[in-house]
Formats: structure tokens, sequence, C-alpha cells
């Protein structure tokens, strides 16, 4: 708890002195910390030692956010098409 209280103290001190929201500051520390794990994730994604079930469970996002992620960063990703093989038989 003393931990959290330091940066409790740490976040306090900078919003009097940059004179932001606290929370502004906390979404973006909130967006800063999400983009650190979802690059992670993402280079476990690659290198085929995560599939994109466990990473969106731990990331507790939906799989289309996922995709979208990836998109954007433009990595490379092949999506099951649920429609083809229906449309073959």
């Amino acid at each position: 708890m003393k931990g959290l209280q330091d940066i409790k103290a740490e976040i306090d001190q900078y919003v009097s002195s940059t004179n932001k929201p606290a929370l502004e500051v906390i979404e973006a520390l909130n967006k800063h910390y999400f983009n650190k794990a979802v690059t992670a994730e993402i280079q476990l994604y690659k290198k085929k030692k995560k599939k994109v079930a466990e990473i969106t469970k731990n990331l507790k996002i939906s799989h289309r956010r996922f995709y979208k992620i990836l998109e954007d960063k433009k990595v490379e990703f092949t999506k099951y098409n649920k429609s083809k093989e229906e449309d073959e038989a």
C-alpha cells in the first residue's frame, strides 16, 4: 500500500505543477500502459507463441478490437472466414 500512496502523491504533485485535471493524467497513463501491453502481446503473436484468444483474454478486449489494432499497426494476420466454408458446402 505504501507504493500506491507514493504513486498518488506523485500524480497529485504532477497535477498541481501542470494544471491538468487528475483524470486526464490517469487516462494518459492508462493509454500508455495499455499500448505497452499490446505491443508485448503483438510480439508474441508475431512469433506464434500466443493465439488471439489468449491475447484478448489477457488484455480484456474483443477479437475485433485486437484485429483493428493489428491493422493499425500494419501487422500481417489471418482471420478465420466462416462465410467461405458455408458457400462451398
